[in-house]
């Protein structure tokens, strides 16, 4: 009997996964090229059971319009050499995956972001459908740069919001 309540609870703690989620971010300020870069490879896993998540996101794996904008984004800002990826790990609030539907649910999802050395408490909202057997998950926050201490350079400051915009879509089967 024990042997069969082990595997029920390994069973229930299931998770989703997707390896090609997509995050964007965008720190562009108005009147100047725009500042932006997306990522394809990133991990999502979602727990059904509990409404628990977490992402993976390797720095390097962002790519921008500009080829001088990416080494400077890998170089001189997120120093992807010491600070290689991003993880994200939190909780949506009063998620039951028996209540999606195909229609787009709102959520608030609550959790650490650790990034460049640091780590922030973070809240975003979130909106989740459900079809058949695929989970889609969208979620639109906002950072500041200076709360992980990434650096903008005077010269540039003008050019470059301190404000990150950042979305994240998975799709999970």
């Amino acid at each position: 009997m024990p042997m069969l309540l082990a595997s029920f609870i390994v069973f229930s703690q299931e998770k989703i996964v997707t390896k090609s989620a997509t995050i964007t971010l965008e720190a562009s300020v108005p009147s100047f090229q725009p500042v932006a870069g997306t990522n394809s490879n990133v991990t999502f896993v979602l727990n059904p059971a509990t409404g628990e998540v977490a992402s993976l996101a390797l720095m390097k794996g962002f790519q921008f319009e500009m080829a001088l904008m990416e080494e400077h984004f890998n170089e001189n800002y997120m120093e992807t050499d010491k600070y290689p990826k991003a993880i994200f790990r939190g909780q949506i609030e009063g998620f039951d995956i028996k209540n999606l539907t195909e229609d787009y649910k709102d959520y608030t999802i609550k959790g650490k972001l650790e990034m460049h050395g640091k780590s922030k408490d973070i809240s975003a909202d979130a909106k989740i459908t459900r079809s058949g057997s695929r989970v889609t998950f969208i979620s639109d926050f906002e950072v500041n740069a200076s709360d992980f201490n990434i650096p903008i350079p005077a010269l540039i400051k003008y050019k470059l919001d301190n404000k990150v915009k950042i979305q994240i879509i998975a799709v999970l089967k």
